[in-house]
């Protein structure tokens, strides 16, 4: 099959590899018809080379038709259409069964310390292939994936497996209270549906912070309230408290994460970290901060006292500092963590079969072949041709 493979810091080729194959009876294959680029794709494509192997397939925000089923699985049958979750959760475990599947005890990477297993992504992450593919193998095909109705465009149902249930637990971390406010930093795929969610469930004020001019014309559009981050690098916090009544909103999400504008000298850590020997790097990175933190720290200083900052954007250092005596002070509430997928399906499949109040279809900016993918990768990483959300086509 033909799959999107990394190779090195900002050097991923679709070669052709060995299909996928039912491996145990709780297996599925899947035909792919299509599968996003995330923005923490991007982590990959340049800073977290060094927990990477040349070869490894990307991509874990897939859906397709079920092609083959192993011998246990009784939910599925070939011709099926489906939507895998990125967290590979077995659906059975104590952490499973309390909705938190991102934890899912059968496939923490206990060897790093880590959470559940994930599609694409690293060795920290079970170094799983992903679903930047033609074909991908699913294993807990009994109760991982998700099954959808035929009809409706793949786009109506794709972003079940990441934007959407991140973006819908981001904004249910946020607790923002009926009519609230809710500041948004980082207005891409993540940071734009978390606002549509926030005002499609009734927040009285929605304000999106971003630097790319199309990502703030997209939010704007949907009635949220933008400022640019160009105009007010240096005063962005007063902006926002002038906004919400001088005291700030009652709850920031912090959709950015180690991609966040500015902090050049964690800039330079991540580039250094990137040209070091693998092993060498790996354990820079598994100890220092190398992550940029403008966004966290502008959500501690713009969130009101007593307020709520949701994290969802990714951050990958372990040593970051922080400013406890300050969110001690304000008294902020702090609320974080991988999306359980599975988790929210149930909230957010009425939304996408009765209507489409989201805007999921429509969302994506470019729809490419798969073979287009290193050039989509590299587009979506400047940030160039107005692309916010890239969907492959297999």
């Amino acid at each position: 099959m033909r799959a999107l493979t990394w190779h090195g810091k900002r050097d991923v080729r679709v070669d052709t590899v060995p299909d996928p194959r039912i491996e145990k009876p709780t297996d599925a294959i899947v035909r792919i018809t299509s599968s996003g680029i995330c923005g923490s794709d991007l982590h990959l494509y340049e800073v977290l080379g060094p927990f990477l192997e040349e070869g490894d397939i990307l991509g874990h925000e897939p859906m397709g038709v079920v092609q083959e089923v192993g011998s246990e699985v009784t939910s599925l049958s070939a011709g099926d259409r489906v939507v895998v979750p990125f967290n590979i959760a077995c659906g059975t475990c104590f952490m499973c069964e309390a909705g938190l599947q991102s934890q899912c005890e059968t496939t923490q990477v206990r060897e790093h310390g880590m959470g559940a297993s994930l599609f694409g992504y690293t060795k920290l992450y079970g170094e799983v292939p992903g679903g930047q593919a033609e074909y991908l193998r699913v294993p807990f095909a009994e109760t991982l994936p998700i099954k959808v109705p035929d009809g409706p465009p793949d786009e109506r149902f794709v972003y079940l497996s990441d934007v959407l249930p991140t973006a819908w637990q981001a904004v249910e971390y946020a607790a923002i209270p009926p009519g609230g406010s809710v500041a948004v930093l980082g207005l891409g795929p993540i940071g734009d549906m978390a606002c549509r969610v926030a005002l499609h469930r009734g927040a009285g004020q929605v304000i999106g912070v971003d630097l790319v001019p199309e990502r703030l014309d997209r939010a704007r559009e949907r009635g949220v309230d933008v400022v640019d981050l160009r105009e007010h690098e240096s005063d962005v916090g007063d902006v926002i408290r002038g906004m919400t009544d001088g005291r700030g909103p009652d709850a920031v999400v912090d959709a950015v994460g180690m991609e966040a504008h500015g902090a050049p000298a964690a800039r330079i850590a991540q580039q250094l970290a990137g040209m070091l020997p693998g092993t060498i790097a790996e354990k820079l990175m598994g100890r220092a901060g190398v992550d940029r933190m403008a966004a966290l720290l502008t959500a501690i200083d713009v969130v009101r006292r007593g307020g709520t900052i949701s994290l969802s954007g990714v951050y990958g250092g372990m040593t970051d500092p922080l400013p406890l005596m300050t969110m001690f002070d304000k008294q902020i509430q702090l609320r974080m963590g991988q999306a359980n997928v599975r988790h929210w399906v149930d909230d957010i499949m009425p939304l996408l079969t009765d209507g489409d109040p989201l805007g999921a279809e429509g969302f994506a900016t470019h729809k490419v072949p798969l073979e287009d993918a290193p050039w989509a990768y590299k587009t979506f990483q400047a940030k160039d041709d107005s692309m916010v959300k890239v969907l492959l086509e297999p």
